[in-house]
């Protein structure tokens, strides 16, 4: 295939993607600038979704992947208008129904780099099945979720990831709903990666984007996102920078889990499984975990999940999850293979007037 300056492949293949596609000379890297498109960028003032598309566009270069191997594919919302403002190829699609359509694209191509942008409304209400079947499956496709526990493209109506008692114009007297917890569901579907970060930390944003992108399969991002207008500083606890250093648990592979002032606090398993936040000093130093996202069974990176609470008194960030499992999108290549060696050529005609149809007179 040529590459945009119209060279042909010299041999190179993208680190960040097992494919055919092509890493462009140096004299042709691209930049942010490349995947600007020409469209205004259109959120309300303040919008966390300004920042998001921010660090996007200038982590893409990083793939080495043309701009025309790169898809972004979205539902409805606010955060679904991402593709508009990237000059690559992309999809305003259907509400809730982006995990589907990028899951057929990626199956089929698997030279492509493909993202979906999705909201907690769109991903968790009409798309909840979507979701969790794209994830089950491993898909190859990276999915960032951009969580601001509220419907901000209709107007403020609760969402999904709304707190319960959240007051709204469809919950006047408080949301009786219990909320998801995205990354719980996500690890519940046996996603093979799961992180999450937050629209106003670039450097961390940019790291996870890093890491989903060096994935084979599917990988799931939360992204904690403010909406100035509908749900203002609903994530203003992990944002004040005194706050933040005691109640951000930032996850590194393989380094001991630890926060707080001085990095006094870490982890250890209670009595039932489930992780609780101990002072260092007083803790014996073989019962403290050091993070492991790479272990097999997903029930450690679940407990980690669940030390989420409505007061954002310890939050993780980063990488919960990361483990190689085979991709949908892989197995059924092979699968089309072994069918072929062993059948030869389809015969498509043969198959729609095969033993299963009939002539109605």
């Amino acid at each position: 295939m040529p590459e945009p300056n119209g060279r042909h492949n010299e041999g190179n293949s993208s680190p960040r993607l097992a494919s055919l596609t092509l890493v462009p000379h140096a004299a042709d890297r691209l930049t942010a600038k490349d995947f600007k498109s020409d469209q205004e960028v259109r959120w309300c003032p303040g919008c966390g979704d300004y920042a998001i598309v921010a660090a996007f566009q200038a982590f893409l270069p990083e793939l080495e992947v043309p701009r025309e191997n790169v898809v972004v594919i979205s539902g409805i919302g606010c955060s679904s208008r991402l593709p508009y403002y990237v000059d690559s190829y992309g999809l305003h699609s259907i509400h809730g129904r982006a995990p589907a359509i990028a899951t057929g694209l990626a199956s089929s191509r698997p030279d492509l780099s493909v993202w979906v942008i999705t909201g907690d409304g769109d991903a968790l209400s009409i798309g909840g099945n979507h979701l969790i079947h794209a994830l089950r499956r491993n898909v190859n496709i990276k999915i960032l979720l951009f969580n601001n526990r509220i419907y901000g493209l209709t107007k403020g109506q609760y969402s999904p990831t709304s707190e319960q008692g959240k007051i709204t114009k469809s919950t006047p007297f408080g949301s009786l709903d219990h909320p998801f917890n995205p990354v719980s569901l996500a690890l519940g579907a046996d996603a093979s990666f799961v992180a999450r970060t937050i629209d106003s930390d670039r450097r961390h944003l940019t790291s996870v984007l890093r890491a989903a992108a060096d994935h084979r399969g599917a990988a799931f991002i939360e992204i904690y996102q403010n909406c100035p207008i509908f749900n203002d500083d609903a994530f203003a606890p992990l944002k004040e920078p005194a706050a933040s250093a005691e109640r951000l648990i930032r996850l590194e592979h393989g380094e001991p889990v630890r926060f707080g002032p001085g990095a006094s606090r870490g982890l250890r398993f209670g009595s039932h499984g489930q992780l609780e936040p101990v002072d260092v000093a007083g803790a014996d130093p073989g019962t403290l975990i050091a993070h492991d996202a790479h272990r097999d069974d997903p029930s450690y990176a679940f407990a980690l999940s669940r030390l989420d609470t409505a007061d954002f008194a310890h939050i993780p960030v980063g990488v919960f999850r990361q483990v190689t499992q085979s991709s949908y999108d892989e197995l059924m290549a092979d699968q089309i293979a072994a069918a072929r060696r062993h059948s030869g050529p389809g015969d498509l005609a043969a198959l729609l007037a095969g033993n299963d149809t009939w002539e109605v007179h």
